[in-house]
């Protein structure tokens, strides 16, 4: 990728269109990835470690893939949830793309591929789901997390998986110390050296203070 990064809003690097097989949804697909985005060759073992250790998504309303990369995480999610709207949100402009051709390609209708700011400000979601770009440095992954985490719907969680070895740890008591109360970050799966974090929005009269298990 030379100098590009995943999380380049533009990669300079050829594009090298490329097809994979991947198992989504209990599905084998075949779907397209690029160079210059995350993990172009296969699906990444986080990502794999949080579809196996994540509840069913809900049936309706607006939900969310923070960090979309080529669009696993929202191809599970538009798949397992026809009748939901898939928010794919990403800075790189080419993943973006990639989200498209693939929702296309699998007869998606149900997927907004776009970037950050042109998710209106008043959608809510009824669940997040995402493999965070953690190498875009500790105060940009904060910035981040907290700019969505609060717009989760009330009583909806957010589902994260993070590298152990890369701060899974102390994001989670980042999270825990960051959020109000009203907010609990659960660790709820640990596999091939990723943690699998939960964190609960809960009602908007919060009894209880932030727990961090």
């Amino acid at each position: 990728m030379g100098s590009d990064h995943y999380f380049t809003a533009a990669p300079a690097s050829p594009e090298n269109l490329r097809s994979i097989r991947v198992s989504l949804a209990g599905r084998e697909l075949d779907v397209t990835t690029a160079g210059g985005v995350f993990s172009p060759d296969r699906l990444d073992a986080g990502t794999a470690v949080l579809l196996a250790n994540m509840p069913p998504v809900p049936p309706g309303g607006h939900l969310l893939d923070l960090g979309s990369g080529w669009g696993p995480i929202t191809l599970s999610m538009a798949l397992a949830a026809p009748h939901a709207t898939v928010w794919a949100v990403d800075v790189n402009e080419r993943a973006l793309d990639l989200v498209r051709r693939n929702a296309s390609d699998l007869g998606l209708s149900n997927v907004n591929a776009v970037l950050p700011a042109d998710v209106p400000e008043e959608v809510t979601f009824r669940t997040i789901r995402s493999n965070p770009p953690i190498r875009v440095g500790k105060n940009v992954l904060h910035d981040l997390l907290e700019a969505w985490i609060p717009r989760l719907d009330e009583r909806s969680d957010a589902w994260l998986v993070v590298q152990r070895n890369l701060g899974a740890d102390s994001l989670q008591r980042w999270i825990g110390a960051t959020f109000q109360p009203g907010y609990s970050v659960f660790r709820t799966a640990t596999s091939k050296g990723y943690r699998v974090l939960k964190v609960r929005r809960h009602g908007s009269l919060p009894t209880e203070p932030i727990r961090i298990d």
